[in-house]
């Protein structure tokens, strides 16, 4: 399997192994990345090798696709469990994430109330309070924390803005106040000669640390599932996922695991 692109602005339903059914929402650009993160991991490709050129979908142009999508669901008796945005990078990128939520909130509270509203975030949106307030609506509001180190994230993550700070990214990420779901890709590997692990026992009491500040409903940890576009990453095994997932029980935190 390659990396890939979704070309659609709705696509699916899938399955996803932490969300279940899930509808999926693509408010980046169809014909490349566009994202403020340059994750080693991503399934999309790195940016240098996808590059956007065409625009993002307008606030329009998401609101009718995804009302026809869910229209058509409807009649046929079917209903998502999710409706995920996510896709070609990050969608809180879009100039209209905020009137895109608000336009999906009441469609699907019109079409399917049942049915969750999840993003998929990297979490470097969030000092933008448009932004900020726009997730405290959804249901699902999972934000990225790979690590609280900043040579870690900058290894795995690659973030576009070289001041991005693991210090400032927890300090936005309190501001939910325990109405948050963080999500946490754990790998190990190498890239140009460079050991990479965020499973060390200090790095993960770091982090676990982090998590007692942050307070979230829940924590979801994973590892690598698709092919990657840096060859050299290696998946951690599902019993080292659940020892790690076993400490952050001990601190009263609710934590899924996906191996």
């Amino acid at each position: 399997m390659t990396t890939f692109l979704f070309e659609k602005i709705v696509y699916g339903p899938v399955h996803s192994r932490r969300l279940g059914v899930s509808l999926g929402v693509n408010i980046s650009p169809a014909d490349g990345k566009r994202c403020s993160f340059n994750c080693i991991y991503c399934e999309c490709g790195l940016n240098e090798q996808r590059p956007a050129n065409l625009n993002a979908p307008s606030r329009v142009e998401v609101y009718n696709a995804l009302y026809m999508k869910l229209s058509q669901m409807k009649t046929e008796g079917i209903y998502p469990d999710v409706i995920t945005f996510s896709g070609n990078g990050e969608p809180t990128l879009h100039p209209e994430f905020a009137g895109i939520i608000e336009d999906t909130l009441a469609t699907r509270n019109r079409l399917c109330p049942q049915t969750r509203v999840a993003v998929l975030s990297n979490s470097t949106m969030l000092h933008k309070e448009v932004v900020f307030q726009a997730l405290c609506k959804v249901d699902d509001n999972m934000m990225k924390l790979d690590s609280v180190f900043d040579d870690r994230i900058r290894q795995i993550d690659n973030p576009e803005n070289k001041r991005f700070s693991s210090a400032e990214l927890v300090r936005q990420l309190c501001r939910f106040k325990g109405k948050v779901i963080i999500q946490t890709m754990f790998l190990r590997g190498e890239r140009d000669g460079i050991v990479i692990d965020n499973t060390g026992d200090d790095e993960i009491a770091a982090w676990i640390d982090t998590l007692k500040k942050i307070n979230p409903r829940k924590v979801m940890i994973y590892t690598i599932n698709r092919e990657t576009p840096v060859k050299t990453l290696q998946k951690i095994s599902l019993s080292e996922l659940e020892s790690i997932a076993e400490r952050i029980r001990n601190e009263g935190l609710e934590v899924s695991v996906s191996g």
